[in-house]
């Protein structure tokens, strides 16, 4: 998929406030739930009905009663809430939402990867396209990583696709060899080593938490490695009161609604942009305007080939059945 990063923005000459009143009525008259990852502009967050990382996401995407699913997120998000629902409509208010790590794995490269490796049980992270699912065996995210691949029998021989840190630290934590696919976060890896060591030095309480997406010199300093929820959940349960957070920047927002008495501090990104933080560009394509114009108009709208998403699916349902 081509992204433009700079779509027709609708303009609807509405303030925000006004916005969020006509998302709310509309929501009401086209019986729609929203979905909004941790990573979204602090304003869509406020608005979603939930609000969570991939793997919670992909469960209240299942578990929804709705006729129409707008998904504030990034493209495979948003395919995954169609895979599981497929006779409902799903909205993304932006289709450029996309993702570098998903785009890291074209499906005709990955195809060809899988034919010179095979006998190999084919285990995905949730960050691929549809097709890729497709062709999985089993899905995971990075709250389960690791249980799904100590889920397979020790004697099978494991492709880990497409993020290759976070298969690295699977790895380490199962001890099972993984043939890794060469994909990468550009936010992720953009997270300054060097900075952050100065941070760290700065503010020698405080405690280092960090995605698997991070490169290994990232995760070598941290004091807690987890999936967003994970880091989340460490910060609310843990008695220091200073953190540094190696994760993209938009979970500080729920961070910080959770822990209003102790200081967090994004790590800080190689590249320059908005916030001095790691920050994914797609994410940010979502605003007020796109959500209202989604719902307004019934597009933009995730359409699936049925041969892709029931195969995907079946890889998806996989990874839940585990619980």
């Amino acid at each position: 998929m081509i992204r433009t990063m700079e779509p027709a923005t609708p303009e609807s000459g509405l303030s925000d406030f006004e916005l969020v009143a006509e998302i709310y009525r509309l929501k009401r008259e086209r019986n729609a739930v929203i979905l909004a990852h941790y990573y979204q502009q602090p304003e869509i967050q406020e608005l979603a009905d939930f609000v969570g990382d991939s793997l919670a996401l992909a469960k209240a995407a299942d578990k929804t009663g709705a006729e129409t699913i707008l998904f504030c997120g990034v493209h495979f998000m948003a395919e995954t809430a169609k895979i599981l629902n497929p006779g409902r409509k799903v909205l993304l208010p932006d289709l450029n939402a996309g993702c570098s790590l998903a785009d890291s794995a074209p499906p005709a490269k990955f195809r060809a990867f899988l034919d010179a490796h095979p006998g190999h049980v084919v285990v995905s992270y949730i960050n691929c396209s549809a097709e890729v699912k497709a062709m999985s065996d089993i899905i995971c995210t990075s709250s389960n990583a690791v249980r799904v691949v100590q889920s397979i029998p020790a004697e099978r021989k494991v492709i880990f696709a497409p993020d290759k840190h976070l298969g690295a630290y699977v790895q380490r934590v199962t001890g099972r060899e993984l043939v890794l696919w060469d994909g990468v976060c550009e936010v992720h890896v953009d997270i300054s080593l060097d900075k952050l060591k100065f941070l760290l030095g700065k503010y020698p309480d405080a405690k280092l938490v960090a995605h698997p997406e991070c490169p290994p010199h990232i995760l070598a300093e941290a004091d807690h490695v987890g999936s967003t929820s994970s880091l989340l959940e460490f910060v609310q349960k843990d008695p220091g009161t200073t953190f540094i957070v190696a994760t993209e920047g938009g979970i500080l927002h729920k961070m910080r609604a959770a822990v209003p008495g102790k200081t967090l501090i994004p790590a800080p990104a190689n590249s320059e942009n908005s916030c001095a933080c790691a920050e994914c560009p797609y994410m940010k394509l979502n605003t007020l305007e796109k959500v209202y114009a989604a719902l307004l108009n019934g597009q933009p709208e995730i359409v699936l080939e049925e041969s892709v998403r029931a195969g995907a699916e079946r890889s998806l349902r996989r990874m839940m059945e585990l619980g």
